[in-house]
């Protein structure tokens, strides 16, 4: 089977792990930190903003079960990518909207589908679209957050809507 990896950056790495732990054809997924300019950052390092690393999930899937283009949709639906550094009360550069490319031929159906929300969107998308670079995969703590600690407040309050979001939005991907 061959697989295909894409990075995404959209906010606290827990909201958007959760919500793809849940997608049909996502293989695994991997919170981290990339394109920053440290090749081994800490999560401390990451959360003072300066060392240009965004908090992401690295996303293995089949491409036969899930499109890329499907992954994109989901992932505009769950994060908000007209606000600039930020996302919701999550604030600083570790925030921003991402799309990391794990191959050039990504990018055109990364365009492509922020052209097309783009043209539904009353804000500019602020979403960065560049290769993937100096990735690291955050602390064995942040794996799987949403999953060990479902009612801690922050999964309560943020990313449990999520979830419910993108099982409202996109029950045929939802794995059963």
């Amino acid at each position: 089977m061959a697989t295909e990896t894409i990075t995404l950056g959209g906010g606290c790495f827990w909201c958007t792990e959760s919500v793809f732990k849940e997608v049909q054809g996502v293989l695994d997924v991997e919170s981290g930190y990339s394109n920053g300019q440290l090749t081994k950052p800490s999560y401390e390092q990451v959360c003072t903003g300066r060392t240009g690393h965004n908090e992401v999930v690295r996303l293995q899937f089949d491409p036969e079960q899930i499109s890329l283009r499907e992954i994109l949709e989901i992932f505009f639906v769950v994060h908000d990518a007209t606000t600039l550094n930020r996302q919701g009360n999550d604030v600083g550069t570790q925030y921003r909207s991402g799309i990391y490319l794990d191959n050039p031929a990504q990018e055109p159906v990364a365009r492509e589908v922020i052209a097309e929300l783009a043209g539904h969107s009353s804000a500019p998308i602020v979403t960065e679209v560049v290769p993937v670079a100096n990735y690291w995969p955050a602390e064995e703590y942040h794996q799987d957050f949403f999953e060990k600690n479902p009612t801690q407040g922050y999964c309560m309050a943020v990313a449990a809507p999520k979830v419910a979001k993108f099982r409202k939005t996109f029950s045929r991907l939802a794995k059963h």
